[in-house]
This record gives C-alpha cells, structure tokens and sequence, in this order.
C-alpha cells in the first residue's frame, strides 16, 4: 500500500515539474473556533494551512491542522492525490494523527498494516453545479470495526448544494454513515452531518479581502451540535 501512494504521488510530482507556468498552486490558512469534522468533534481553535499543486486535473494537496488554544488537541497532517474532469473526481487521502492507539510513539514513517496512525481513504463523487455527491470508503491503515470487530472499511456519504442569499455564499451540507463502524461512531445507518455554511469577503484593499464563515453543524447520530466561526487568509 506505502509504494501505491508513493508512486500516485511521484505521477503527480513528474506532471507538474514539466508543467512550468501552467501549474496551479493554492496555498491559504484557515482560523476556526473549533474544529468540527463531518459532523464529529476534532478538537479546539486551530489554523488549518493549505499546500497544493495542480495541472489538467491531477493534483496533490498538504493539508493540516494544529490546535491554538489546547495542546492536548490532536495534530492532522493529510495528504491527497485526486483526478478531477469536468463534474467527475476521483482520489486518495492519506490521514495521520498525531494521537492514535495503534503507534502510541506517534511516528509518522510508520505505515505497519496493524500499528499505524495513519487513514487511507478512496473517495469519488461528482459535481452537477446545482448539487455535488461524494462517496469516501476507509480501505487501509489505522480504521474503524464493525459489530463483529471486524475491519469496517469505514464510510461515509455527503451531499452538498451551494446557493447565494442576500450577498452572501451558502451551503448545505447533508450527509450520512451508511453502516455500522466505531470510526464515525454508528451503530448502523445513521445521519452524522447537517449543516449550513455562510461565507462572505471583507474587503481590506482594493486587491486584497479575507473570506469570513460561518457554521451551524448538527450530529443526529451523537446528538451533538456546533456553531462555528472561522476566516481564510490566502495572497
């Protein structure tokens, strides 16, 4: 599995070295009040950078996040290689955490098929503008267990529809596990995310204005709810 992911992302690394001036790059920073992921609890206020390259649809992306207020909050450093064309996409991430029970030594280079703290995940969806479907399945590394105790290949199912009200950017966000697993914590079917987002620029300058967001997330499955606040800084 390690040479799979290694050899994605060498593909991805040859197509934009020769790629010169067409590669697109996107490097930005989140600040958030809390950090709510699919609908479950992930720590305290945290900034959330964003590393990545792109060229005709391929891309891989560094993604993190590191808590501000509490330093027991866990560490996120995730990485994905994805294939985009038109609607359609396609990708893995590589998840580690720097807390997990399986490597209690937190080292990232371990990638032992039962004592990793790291998450590979397959996703596809596709994008039809008015809504987007995505599908995201657990297929090695540190997952979760079903009822038996067996492997889950834990997944989960989110549906997104965008929409503009009064100047501002929404959207909606529907989403569920749709069996059993201790990763997402269900017991079976169950509803793990609703949520609706409002974005909107503050402008700073002429040529510069940070994006604000809001967010009130709902968890059925764990009778939690969340409102959080955040903003993007990105030149």
């Amino acid at each position: 599995m390690k040479k799979i992911v290694l050899l994605a992302w060498s593909l991805v690394a040859v197509a934009t070295a020769h790629a010169q001036d067409k590669v697109e790059t996107t490097l930005k920073g989140d600040i958030v009040s809390s950090y709510i992921w699919r609908g479950l609890d992930a720590g305290s206020t945290a900034i959330q950078p964003t590393l990545g390259v792109g060229y005709k649809g391929l891309s891989l992306t560094a993604w993190g996040s590191y808590g501000l207020t509490n330093p027991d909050d866990t560490k996120e450093f995730d990485l994905t290689v994805a294939y985009t064309t038109g609607g359609f996409n396609i990708g893995i991430t590589d998840y580690w955490f720097s807390v997990g029970l399986d490597d209690p030594d937190n080292r990232y280079f371990k990638y032992d098929a039962h004592s990793t703290n790291h998450v590979f995940e397959a996703f596809v969806g596709y994008d039809f503008g008015v809504l987007s479907l995505q599908w995201f399945t657990n297929f090695a590394g540190n997952d979760g267990h079903n009822k038996s105790g067996k492997r889950a290949y834990s997944s989960y199912v989110e549906a997104n529809v965008p929409f503009k009200l009064a100047t501002v950017d929404w959207n909606a966000t529907a989403a569920v596990v749709p069996y059993a697993t201790d990763f997402y914590g269900a017991n079976g079917f169950a509803v793990t995310n609703l949520a609706l987002k409002a974005t909107k620029d503050i402008k700073v300058t002429d040529s510069f204005s940070i994006p604000i967001f809001g967010q009130v997330i709902a968890n059925p499955c764990s009778q939690k709810a969340y409102l959080v606040f955040g903003f993007t800084l990105q030149p």
